[in-house]
């Protein structure tokens, strides 16, 4: 007898049940767990997030089994979710698509090439065909890399010339981190352009260690690189956004802010540090990573359903 499914929108109490949901499709696909509480508390929490309309969870005979959460903060048609799912819960999963793909067009409000996205591991635990199946198609993939860290990791010397600051106090310096942040990443796919406050609001709302922040300079160019990194994550140290600006590629500053970042983590007493990298970036991000040792611990596709 099949185990009766029942659905219901998440709340902020859900979050631990929620985390303990995403950590076992993480050991199933990765290896490891690897969510944290604050993540998914902040995912409950998102300001464009009504979890009575944007949120769901799939229970079959009293265990959760599966969970969906859909938001549109990144333009006009643009829609993300987030789904996960249990091995052998075919049912569930179908049947959280069907309620985000409905929820999204109504987020979308009739948007021209109004989209759905979501990203899933390259070997999901969601069953193959289900995707497909449904119109999505796969439009990019993304690998998280990661490298081990020694204790005695040495800071880089700077190319001539660099100098490097951070950010921690001063809104001013913030600023300067968001503008060549918004500069760096123009073209990447899926990047989202926002005002400084939105932006502020999104990279800021689990607390970001401002400290963990820096900007590099050259005397002929002025600003022209910036690492932005995270150090809230239980398993690694993470470094969110490392970008350098056109005219100053080539010079070393990209290797640079990397080396920077791996002695940054390792003098906090971090044995790894990860990152996440567009397979197809253009700028050769991905060759600079592994020439710096890093190494591909997993990775994912972004599956797109036109709206």
């Amino acid at each position: 007898m099949t185990d009766l499914l029942t659905v219901r929108p998440a709340g902020p109490s859900d979050a631990g049940d929620i985390c303990g949901l995403l950590n076992a499709v993480d050991l199933i696909e990765i290896g490891r767990p690897e969510t944290d509480l604050a993540a998914v508390e902040a995912d409950l929490h998102h300001p464009d997030v009504d979890l009575a309309r944007d949120s769901w969870l799939a229970f079959e005979g009293g265990r959760l089994v599966a969970y969906a959460l859909v938001w549109a903060d990144s333009g006009p048609g643009r829609v993300d979710c987030e789904h996960y799912v249990l091995p052998g819960h075919r049912a569930a999963a179908v049947r959280l698509l069907e309620l985000t793909e409905v929820r999204a067009r109504e987020l979308a409000g009739g948007a021209p090439a109004a989209s759905l996205r979501l990203q899933l591991n390259v070997e999901p635990t969601l069953d193959p065909d289900v995707l497909p199946g449904r119109g999505y198609r796969t439009v990019r993939r993304y690998q998280v890399m990661t490298r081990s860290l020694d204790p005695a990791e040495a800071p880089p010397a700077p190319p001539a010339g660099l100098t490097l600051r951070p950010c921690d106090g001063d809104a001013a310096q913030r600023r300067r981190a968001h503008a060549l942040i918004e500069e760096t990443f123009a073209e990447h796919f899926g990047h989202v352009e926002r005002p400084y406050e939105p932006w502020l609001d999104h990279i800021d709302g689990r607390g970001l260690d401002w400290s963990l922040v820096w900007i590099a300079s050259l005397p002929a160019l002025g600003d022209v690189g910036v690492l932005l990194t995270r150090d809230d994550r239980t398993s690694m140290g993470w470094l969110s956004h490392l970008g350098v600006v056109e005219d100053a590629r080539g010079r070393g500053v990209g290797g640079f802010l990397l080396r920077h970042g791996f002695a940054a983590y390792a003098a906090r007493g971090r044995s790894t540090v990860g990152l996440g990298v567009d397979t197809g970036n253009e700028t050769g991000a991905l060759a600079l990573y592994e020439a710096h040792g890093m190494a591909v611990y997993y990775a994912v596709d972004t599956w797109e359903l036109v709206l």
